[in-house]
């Protein structure tokens, strides 16, 4: 009777050890995803705050006026930063650029003195570009305001498409988690249905027999949330060496708290789904675990 105990003791190791690697194979998915898009978001972002506003202006603009100008923007909420090009910088980095001195060439500089915004994000779009535009065109000494109308629009479609496809992805891949992780759990639980009929056939209660199991699905889930995170940190150190500018673009905060949400869902449905297969052989009779 004591070597049948410890076989069966035995047999029920490996499906702890396939439940695991199910369970931390299906966060790895999910938390591949949750990368993808923190790192889309901060791409977008990174997009958006590139894209300089160009403030013209006129041609006896003192630097003075123009200096105030600059300073009197900087403070606007929608500036993430700002600058001053002069006359004379604006022709050397023409020159730098093009490798042409035209001021020789023409016997003057045609170009005009700047003020160069690059803006926030979230001001980053058709409408408060606009507003920004309009107000900035109201100054005296401001000649024009340019920026690539055409880019921003494009931009903010893409964001928007890319954004609702990510989200019905996630949504689908949610459902899937949730489906995989309690089939891989019940699966488990499978090899242990004679072991639960045993106890409750010699008196033992519902919550004797579930607590063991219960608890040892907490600590499985988090092992498995543990081995995903692993292999997250992994890819995430080859991806530094592959493409070193990602490593400018991550949001630490963010990925913290994926990794404590792959943790907690880890935890909760491995606790649900074990919990629901002990309880769902506890109803049945002898003759139907067979």
């Amino acid at each position: 009777m004591a070597q049948s105990g410890r076989s069966s003791a035995k047999k029920s190791k490996p499906s702890y050890l396939y439940s695991i690697i199910g369970v931390a194979l299906v966060l790895f998915l999910l938390g591949t995803l949750g990368l993808v898009v923190i790192h889309a978001n901060k791409l977008s972002k990174y997009f958006k705050e590139s894209i300089e506003v160009q403030v013209i202006l006129r041609d006896n603009v003192k630097e003075a006026q123009a200096i105030a100008l600059r300073d009197s923007v900087a403070v606007k909420p929608y500036v993430k930063s700002i600058e001053y090009v002069s006359k004379e910088e604006a022709a050397q980095r023409f020159q730098k650029e093009f490798g042409e001195d035209f001021i020789n060439l023409l016997e003057y500089n045609p170009l005009y003195a700047s003020i160069n915004i690059k803006a926030n994000a979230n001001y980053v779009n058709a409408d408060s570009l606009r507003v920004i535009e309009n107000k900035l065109t109201q100054q005296s000494i401001v000649r024009e305001v340019s920026y690539q109308r055409t880019l921003v629009s494009k931009l903010n479609e893409n964001v928007q498409r890319i954004g609702l496809i990510v989200l019905i992805i996630c949504g689908i891949l949610c459902l899937a988690v949730v489906f995989l992780i309690d089939n891989t759990i019940r699966l488990a639980m499978f090899s242990n249905r004679f072991l639960i009929k045993t106890m409750q056939m010699v008196g033992a209660t519902r919550w004797f027999i579930a607590k063991p199991f219960d608890i040892r699905s907490i600590i499985n889930g988090a092992i498995a949330a543990i081995v995903a995170i692993a292999g997250l940190l992994a890819m995430l150190s080859f991806a530094d060496k592959v493409l070193p500018e990602l490593n400018g673009m991550r949001d630490n905060m963010m990925i913290g708290l994926l990794f404590l949400g792959m943790i907690l869902i880890g935890i909760a449905i491995s606790l649900f789904s074990t919990h629901r297969s002990v309880m769902k052989y506890l109803r049945l009779k002898l003759d139907d675990l067979y």
